[in-house]
């Protein structure tokens, strides 16, 4: 298949380029192993479903940012700010407020990341005193 760029050129598609696109997006990232593979193949499976020989990169573009967006937020928001080229901070942040404003909660944990080992770890409970009693400082001893 063939990719049309923006200024009309064409090149093969390069399912390469693309994986170190998004590894380049998820770097860092709390996902679990082979998530890149398989968004790449949903990519793939969805490009060659359309039928077409010729895509438009706008295309490809398009469903990275879909898949990211529901991936991971952070993921999308890097890919996003090279793909989309904000001109300026006030265009990246109106990309960041429609990711807030989507209506999604943001749990920290979105479907297919992995869950942190630290939200796992069981909760230290702090034990208070009975008000009144002090404690002794020295040993108790047994005196029979």
């Amino acid at each position: 298949m063939m990719v049309v760029k923006r200024d009309k050129r064409r090149e093969e598609f390069q399912r390469e380029k693309l994986f170190a696109s998004l590894a380049k997006a998820c770097a860092k990232r709390p996902l679990p192993v082979g998530t890149i593979e398989k968004t790449l193949d949903d990519i793939e499976v969805t490009l060659s479903e359309l039928g077409r020989a010729e895509v438009a990169a706008r295309v490809i573009g398009e469903l990275v940012m879909d898949k990211l967006r529901d991936l991971d937020r952070v993921a999308y928001i890097r890919f996003a700010s090279v793909y989309r080229d904000f001109s300026d901070i006030e265009s990246f942040r109106q990309e960041i407020d429609a990711l807030l404003d989507s209506g999604e909660q943001d749990n920290g944990v979105h479907p297919g990341q992995m869950r942190r080992a630290e939200d796992d770890a069981p909760t230290v409970v702090k034990r208070r005193r009975r008000p009144g009693r002090r404690a002794s400082k020295r040993p108790q001893v047994n005196r029979a």
